[in-house]
């Protein structure tokens, strides 16, 4: 029975024209090749499964080439190109940095760096995940990076470029390989199909790549993965059973939901996705990710950012025209917003339902409301036409006037000729107000006080430093026992005309006589007959030495504070207990 050899190492390009999705850095490669400007040192860092270390092999096999074709690709068929495809060619050599990467390894690749090859023109030196090497050997490796053989070219290859400290950085020419298209990822996969010949449909492949990430190395496996599964006819259902994917169909029956306003049905279909095993928070994702296609496939200049076959891109621009902007908007926010907040949601179940019912009452006229992330709107003013409560102080003093202005009763008989009546003043009161939220506030000139009614203006009193500590005592008196103490021992001291300040030792002192700094200015006001009194608290933190314990550190001190005490622990010969 013939060994079965995985897709990944048997479709591995084996020339320039046959890497995928690297076409401008493979073009300067070439153009390397074609100028004889070789650098001695290449950095190909990027994601995996892109072809860093496929790229470095085919370039170690062409610089070695004796007789290069026309378009500069190796001839495969002379003895280094030969050797080297056979796997025993002497002028290439690997190295796994994840499980080489003492300083003993690196200064045996230097010691193999002297021997020049025996056949073809350069040793070529593959470290492979370069970014695993320690800092030790990184540091041994700097100079002969640097300055190698003539003879010598390394080839270095990361995942992860920040890794590596910038001398290794700066002494390397860097190539940043791209992820690897889904368009070209599919091309890729229907060749690799053709050649096995297993039929599979577009669709499916689509899923693969988008599965893939932009590796290749994972798109063939996966579709190594599928041909065990379905066999040689691999269809887009047998798909997304194997690899766990939700159907597009579930997102295209949904949205239709949203734009009916159908929260029944929605609810429904998300329960039918739980049920088969999909994570709501998968769902949530996807939900958000077809949403965005369907976004893109409004506008004729975004539709090139769909990147799925032409089948269900018909489709989903089918969808979009039936789609609102605006819906789609408010849409891609809520299932944001899901996103975010599942993590830390207790019901997440509930949350992803609640994003549901959102989304469909996006389209609802009568419950946009709802939605609304928004403040309320203010209340207005309201004019009402009813006659106005007149505030208590109006009241009072309306009813003083008018018993003023009533005649009095007379002492004697009254005369028959007929007495003058008099004309009671009356306060005119408005038909209508305004009712605000605001809080309405009548000045004292506006009002007339009765005679006995007016407020008496203090006047403001002077006060000496003695009768201010004398109040200050009284306050202390009744304050709670845990704050009496700070109160008394901090007396205050005046200032200015009406300012006195106090000082405290720290911060917790100022921060207990804030807590009663309203009711003793409201005291000592009232108290000295003076409304402009003011108080002002100074922090003067007293810090204590700290005392040493430690003989070394006292030690130290005492040095410092005289230099001749070192000579004489040296001389004694004195040790620390």
């Amino acid at each position: 029975m013939e060994n079965f050899i995985v897709s990944a190492r048997k479709y591995r390009p084996s020339t320039f024209g046959s890497v995928v999705g690297q076409k401008s850095l493979v073009t300067t490669l070439k153009n390397a090749i074609k100028s004889n400007h070789l650098a001695h040192a290449y950095l190909f860092c990027g994601p995996r499964g892109v072809g860093k270390t496929t790229c470095a092999r085919i370039f170690a096999k062409t610089i070695n080439c004796e007789h290069l074709t026309s378009d500069f690709e190796a001839c495969n068929e002379c003895e280094s190109c030969v050797s080297f495809n056979e796997q025993r060619s002497l002028n290439i050599h690997e190295l796994d940095a994840a499980s080489n990467n003492s300083t003993d390894d690196i200064k045996y690749l230097i010691e193999q760096v002297r021997i020049p090859p025996q056949i073809g023109k350069y040793s070529v030196y593959i470290v492979d995940e370069v970014h695993m090497l320690s800092a030790a050997a990184f540091n041994a490796f700097l100079k002969t990076l640097e300055e190698p053989p003539a003879h010598a070219i390394f080839i270095l290859a990361t995942t992860e470029k920040h890794k590596i400290i910038p001398t290794i950085l700066s002494r390397c020419q860097i190539y940043d390989f791209n992820r690897i298209t889904i368009a070209d990822t599919v091309a890729h996969l229907q060749y690799v199909a053709q050649k096995e010949g297993v039929t599979v449909d577009v669709n499916g492949l689509n899923v693969i790549a988008q599965k893939s990430d932009g590796g290749m190395r994972d798109a063939l496996s996966i579709f190594d993965q599928l041909v065990s599964f379905c066999g040689n006819n691999i269809s887009y259902q047998g798909v997304i059973d194997n690899l766990n994917v939700l159907d597009y169909d579930y997102y295209f029956r949904l949205v239709d939901k949203f734009l009916n306003n159908d929260v029944s049905s929605s609810l429904l279909i998300l329960n039918e996705i739980i049920n088969k095993g999909f994570d709501p928070h998968h769902f949530v994702t996807g939900l958000s990710t077809h949403l965005r296609d369907v976004m893109v496939s409004k506008d004729a200049q975004t539709v090139q950012l769909l990147e799925l076959g032409d089948e269900l891109g018909e489709k989903y621009k089918r969808q979009a025209a039936d789609c609102p902007v605006e819906f789609l908007y408010g849409a891609l926010k809520l299932a944001n917003d899901c996103d975010l907040n599942y993590r830390i949601s207790n019901n997440k179940r509930l949350l992803v339902e609640l994003m549901l019912v959102r989304i469909c009452q996006l389209t609802d006229e009568k419950k946009k409301e709802f939605l609304t992330d928004e403040e309320p709107t203010p209340l207005k003013k309201i004019e009402i036409d009813a006659p106005a409560a007149v505030p208590v102080s109006f009241q009072a003093a309306e009813k003083q006037i008018i018993e003023s202005e009533k005649p009095k009763a007379p002492t004697t008989p009254p005369d028959k000729t007929e007495p003058e009546k008099k004309k009671i003043p009356v306060i005119n009161k408005p038909a209508s107000i305004s009712i605000s939220i605001e809080k309405e506030i009548v000045s004292e000139s506006s009002v007339s006080y009765p005679e006995t009614q007016k407020p008496v203006v203090s006047q403001e009193q002077p006060f000496t430093i003695d009768a201010l500590q004398s109040e200050w005592k009284k306050i202390s008196a009744v304050l709670p026992e845990e704050n009496r103490l700070i109160v008394e021992n901090n007396e205050p001291v005046l200032v200015s005309e009406n300012v006195f300040e106090i000082s405290v030792n720290n911060i917790m002192q100022e921060r207990e006589i804030k807590r009663f700094e309203t009711d003793i200015i409201g005291q000592l006001r009232s108290a000295l007959r003076n409304s402009k009194i003011s108080m002002r608290i100074k922090v003067e933190e007293v810090i204590t030495e700290r005392k040493i314990t430690d003989p070394e550190e006292l030690y130290r001190k005492m040095v410092d504070e005289n230099p001749q005490v070192s000579k004489l622990r040296s001389g004694l010969k004195l040790e620390f207990d």
